[in-house]
């Protein structure tokens, strides 16, 4: 017999305590990509130093001005949840805000989304419909999986022809050794790796 209640019905998704303190610590605009990247890599690492979350982060901005408008950080674990990956809620919390599904709608500046790495399959396509016009990377490349672990899926070859596509503006390698140490303290920290079955193919 089925039992549902308000409990198992829906889902909440936000963010840790200390990061909607570090949000009110944040200036209003972050006028350079290198900016905007190394607030999104200090939010990573301080999410993993605070046991919330894997080493992920991404903020979205709007692209010409540099307003933030939220950044969002890995919270899988804490709600038992796989695709609350930090794209995921960056983007969701941004909609939220905006009151929109659309971050390209046309009444709206145009808006970026900055990743602490390229992001994984799931976020890749989350990007994609997201509506932001820009993206921006700390990296793209076998770094993150071989230091930290994490699972990021098969990406599509030409996924940079899929950015363009759609009107997506692509910078890559911004602050990418810091994003790489980053990813080289979580790995020291011997904290849990959550993939999906830990990896295991059986």
């Amino acid at each position: 017999m089925n039992n549902y209640n308000s409990a198992n019905t829906h889902i909440t998704l936000d963010l840790p305590d200390w990061a909607v303190e570090e949000h009110n610590k944040l200036p209003e605009f972050f006028p350079t990509n290198e900016e905007r990247m190394a607030a999104i890599i200090e939010f990573s690492r301080m999410n993993f130093q605070r046991k919330t979350g894997g080493p992920f982060a991404a903020g979205i901005f709007e692209r010409d001005t540099g307003k933030l408008i939220v950044i969002g950080v890995n919270r899988v674990m804490a709600f038992h949840c796989s695709s609350a990956h930090a794209e995921i809620m960056a983007i969701s919390l941004a909609q939220k805000k905006l009151g929109t599904y659309d971050l390209g709608a046309e009444e709206l500046p145009a808006h970026q989304i900055v990743v602490n790495w390229r992001p994984c399959t799931m976020c890749f396509g989350a990007v994609l419909w997201s509506g932001v016009r820009s993206l921006v990377i700390a990296g793209d490349g076998p770094e993150l999986e071989e230091i930290t672990g994490f699972d990021e899926g098969p990406i599509h070859p030409e996924w940079r022809k899929e950015l363009d596509k759609r009107g997506i503006e692509l910078a890559e390698d911004v602050l990418r050794k810091d994003a790489i140490e980053a990813y080289k303290e979580f790995s020291a920290s011997r904290d849990f790796v959550y993939n999906a079955r830990l990896g295991s193919s059986e």
